[in-house]
């Protein structure tokens, strides 16, 4: 529950409106700024380990590569700014799989063998530790691969692999929820396999395949030691019947699953994969199902915003996401594995990618940035072609490897690299650097409370966040243009104050302080008498 606290600070001659988190049980789960879990601190880094980094000139990245890049992630010492600034990671699936994506798995408890060994990846884990970055990575519960022992034993009609899938002597006749048959023949009858026939769905529900997923998780945890995990394709879990996503089945799985793992490891996160709607991801959260999931619809909005320069679209997402979401569990991004780059989407424009990041990394939530965005990668689908070498430098190999990369890096490298960008002040990756170790240095960019700042202009788009330490005003210029005719107001009903000095933490621009009415509001106010093409303004109150 959010609750309010009136508090009168005397020296800076503020009345300030602070969020107060109620007391919460969990006991060692919430060691982050103000009761708030560890997770809300960090901004993650979603990373397709196949795409980062070749240790070994195979043209494949591995484990050891990521270690030789962590640095560039973060060095550990939090008194440079040279590294990016990442608290976590994600890795997408780096269990052996036939495919090269990894999401049809053929073995639980291992690595798959182009990555490294277990042994390799524990090492990994090890130096992310010691530069204080949490790992979590892809668990892949849905479904197995075809190519799984438990499903060849299963075609033989051995049991209790047999029961560890959903079969039917004829075929049922309806569709998946994702297009395409939902049952698939096999000598041995027809299995059901929501996203294709190449990946039978498990049978959650059978008391043995539970007791294997307890012993996975149990195995990651602790044997290994990762610090949670990335659930995919949360809502297609458990089926009844012709009703295949979001159902009640699927949501109690979860919550008893939810109970599992805390039990192995308190402090472990679960982050949600729901691609639907917010009214049908908020109660995976709200009821225990998982620690956090994606907020798809926001994440459209703040594309959308940089897209067309019109503040509606995140200002209704950025209000309901308060109204419905315990605070801060929920996950904001800009574009995935799953989707075409963001520099694609925006065409190619560093100016609303740059805007895109200013929002991600100042809006509530927990961030997730998908590697190379911070560069300004490109790529469309098919998915190979969105999950493309990392592009460190310009060359024909992208510095990924020595030798010759899994995939060609694309058309846009001569720019969009690391090593060009590193050491142009205005480049998208400074950008995307500033803002994150703005964010690790302030408290109410991580985990304060969202306050609605009214503009006049749609192309305008502000806010307020404020934490109990400190009150921060957002101000973004979404469009190319320079706007002189704007202004800001802050209403009775969204918050007040009483006086204030203010000062622009992120590019240090002088900035005009609000003058205010009676009841601590403010009306036509601009901080700057012109905003330039999408500029940021970070606005400290004090």
């Amino acid at each position: 529950m959010l609750r309010w606290l009136l508090l009168i600070v005397i020296a800076g001659s503020m009345l300030l409106l602070l969020p107060i988190l109620d007391s919460k049980s969990e006991g060692t789960l919430y060691k982050g700024t103000e009761g708030h879990p560890w997770w809300n601190d960090a901004v993650f880094y979603e990373i397709f380990v196949r795409s980062f980094y070749d240790s070994n000139g195979d043209g494949i990245g591995d484990f050891q590569g990521m270690v030789e890049k962590l640095d560039y992630l973060n060095d550990g010492n939090p008194d440079t700014d040279i590294d990016l600034g990442i608290g976590a990671l994600w890795l997408m699936p780096i269990m052996p799989s036939p495919s090269y994506h990894g999401y049809d798995v053929t073995d639980y408890y291992d690595t798959h063998p182009d990555y490294g060994s277990i042994d390799d990846f524990k090492h990994l884990i090890e130096a992310a530790h010691q530069r204080g970055i949490k790992v979590i990575i892809d668990l892949v519960l849905n479904h197995t691969s075809r190519e799984h022992p438990w499903f060849k034993a299963a075609l033989r009609g051995e049991q209790p692999y047999r029961d560890y899938y959903l079969w039917s002597e004829e075929d049922p006749g309806y569709a998946s929820p994702i297009g395409g048959p939902a049952w698939h023949p096999s000598q041995a009858g027809f299995y059901y396999a929501a996203f294709w026939g190449g990946m039978p769905d498990l049978n959650l529900e059978h008391p043995k395949v539970i007791e294997e997923i307890e012993n996975i998780t149990r195995f990651w945890l602790k044997d290994v030691g990762v610090d949670g995990f990335r659930l995919d394709a949360i809502q297609h879990f458990v089926e009844e019947g012709k009703n295949q996503t979001n159902t009640e089945s699927t949501h109690r799985w979860l919550q008893n699953f939810y109970r599992s793992y805390k039990k192995m490891k308190t402090e472990a996160f679960t982050i949600g994969e729901a691609w639907t709607s917010t009214r049908e991801i908020v109660p995976y959260v709200v009821d225990k199902a998982v620690d956090a999931a994606f907020e798809f619809e926001t994440a459209g909005a703040m594309m959308v915003a940089a897209r067309t320069e019109n503040n509606g679209p995140i200002r209704i997402a950025h209000a309901v996401d308060q109204k419905s979401y315990p605070p801060q569990q929920f996950a904001m991004f800009l574009t995935n594995h799953d989707q075409n780059r963001l520099m694609s989407e925006l065409g190619g424009d560093i100016g609303r990618n740059k805007v895109a990041a200013s929002l991600l990394l100042t809006s509530p939530g927990i961030p997730f940035l998908y590697y190379g965005e911070e560069v300004g990668m490109t790529g469309v689908k098919p998915d190979e072609d969105i999950r493309l070498p990392m592009q460190w430098e310009a060359s024909d190999t992208a510095g990924f490897t020595t030798d010759k990369p899994w995939r060609s890096p694309n058309e846009n490298i001569e720019l969009s690299n690391v090593m060009t960008q590193k050491d142009e002040p205005d480049s998208l990756f400074n950008h995307y650097r500033r803002l994150i170790h703005l964010r690790n240095k302030h408290d109410a960019l991580r985990i304060g409370a969202w306050v609605k700042v009214r503009s006049s202009h749609r192309s305008v788009y502000a806010y307020i966040r404020q934490s109990a330490q400190e009150m921060l005003l957002v101000v973004v210029n979404l469009g190319g243009q320079g706007l002189s005719d704007y202004d800001l107001r802050l209403l009775p009903n969204d918050g007040a104050l009483s006086g204030a000095s203010v000062e622009d933490i992120f590019d240090g621009h002088s900035i005009t302080a609000p003058t205010l009415v009676e009841d601590g509001t403010f009306d036509d106010y601009k901080p700057v008498d012109v905003l330039l093409p999408h500029q940021l303004l970070i606005i400290k109150i004090s």
